[in-house]
């Protein structure tokens, strides 16, 4: 008879990672919206700031800030792109981010309908390269600084586009996510 053997239980990493980040960062997950029934998430040090699970996700654009410095979230809020206007409310949302802030959005189902140009604008000077790009449901994920700057090799971005060949589900794109390590403030 053959012993067994068995492998232990791999550790689970903050935000579901394959590889645990270094004490000296931050881990975060953002995962946009995918078909009907896929939410987006926004992850940050293994709690969940916005997702189903928590009820504050919602159609548009999804937006967490976190205070850099210690880690703690400051505010969370969802703004529908598709109806009403709340370009505004998220420009005013933006701007109140303080500096030294991280700023996590993710689309769930449409979030350019509604998106006007000044909004554009003020993603765009957060860092965003595709927020121009963006159309009917397409799938976006941006991370961005206020008041700091990134590493340059942290994925900050990332734009999937409805294509009736390509899609996942029925019109739909695929969700999309990045994750990584922030690096913290030297203290």
């Amino acid at each position: 008879m053959r012993p067994l053997v068995s492998a232990p239980v791999p550790k689970r990493q903050k935000c579901d990672h394959w590889t645990p980040c270094p004490s000296d960062t931050y881990a975060y997950r953002l995962l946009s919206g995918g078909g009907i029934n896929k939410y987006a998430k926004i992850c940050f040090e293994d709690d969940l700031l916005m997702g189903e699970k928590l009820g504050n996700v919602a159609r548009g654009i999804n937006i967490a800030i976190v205070n850099y410095v210690t880690g703690n979230v400051t505010a969370t809020q969802r703004f529908d792109m598709y109806e009403g206007d709340n370009s505004g409310p998220m420009i005013k949302f933006i701007q109140s981010a303080p500096p030294k802030s991280l700023l996590f959005m993710v689309t769930y189902d449409d979030g350019s309908t509604r998106l006007n140009n000044d909004a554009k604008n003020a993603i765009e000077e957060l860092g965003s390269k595709e927020i121009r790009n963006m159309k009917f449901r397409s799938s976006w994920v941006f991370l961005a600084a206020k008041g700091f700057e990134l590493p340059s090799e942290i994925q900050r971005e990332k734009i999937n586009h409805s294509d009736t060949k390509n899609n996942r589900y029925s019109g739909w794109p695929a969700e999309i996510q990045i994750e990584g390590c922030i690096p913290k403030e030297p203290s």
